[in-house]
């Protein structure tokens, strides 16, 4: 995790320069984002909370995704990721959400996306996905890759906005 530190502290460094705060809900990164900002000293300050939610279960639990609202959409998509993000947000009333999903591996998901897949969303003044493919079976690699370009994602939206 030592290698999230330095893109943890410019995230979190611009949320407590503009006094503006942050949720997150992950998935295949187990709650690695989440630790990263944590991580940070005086994270505090613009840490709300998170969720891990890795099954349909944690989903349903933590977030109150509907199925509803899953029409038309699969997980371990930017649309999906996406929602995710949004729905963090409001439900922590934060200015802004990181949200992650994706396959780490070492075998791809049961929505035919090979390991090192991710997709990624920042919702706030901005919106912004992106989709990474690592082409990679290393889960823990996979994992670091994708919190990294999470917190890589969230610090350009802040820069822009």
């Amino acid at each position: 995790m030592q290698d999230l530190i330095p893109l943890a502290e410019k995230a979190g460094g611009l949320l407590k320069e503009r006094r503006q705060s942050i949720a997150v809900a992950e998935s295949s990164t187990g709650g690695l984002i989440a630790a990263s900002l944590l991580a940070v000293p005086g994270a505090s300050a613009y840490f709300l909370g998170g969720a891990v939610v890795y099954t349909r279960q944690a989903r349903e639990a933590l977030l109150a995704i509907e199925v509803s609202q899953l029409e038309g959409m699969r997980p371990s998509t930017e649309a999906y990721a996406l929602l995710l993000a949004r729905t963090v947000r409001a439900k922590f009333g934060s200015a802004w959400a990181l949200a992650e999903t994706g396959a780490t591996g070492p075998t791809g998901n049961r929505y035919g996306d090979a390991a090192g897949h991710s997709c990624l969303a920042v919702a706030g003044p901005l919106e912004r996905s992106i989709t990474l493919e690592t082409g990679s079976p290393d889960r823990v690699a996979n994992m670091h890759a994708f919190a990294a370009a999470a917190l890589d994602l969230l610090s350009q939206c802040l820069a822009t906005k």
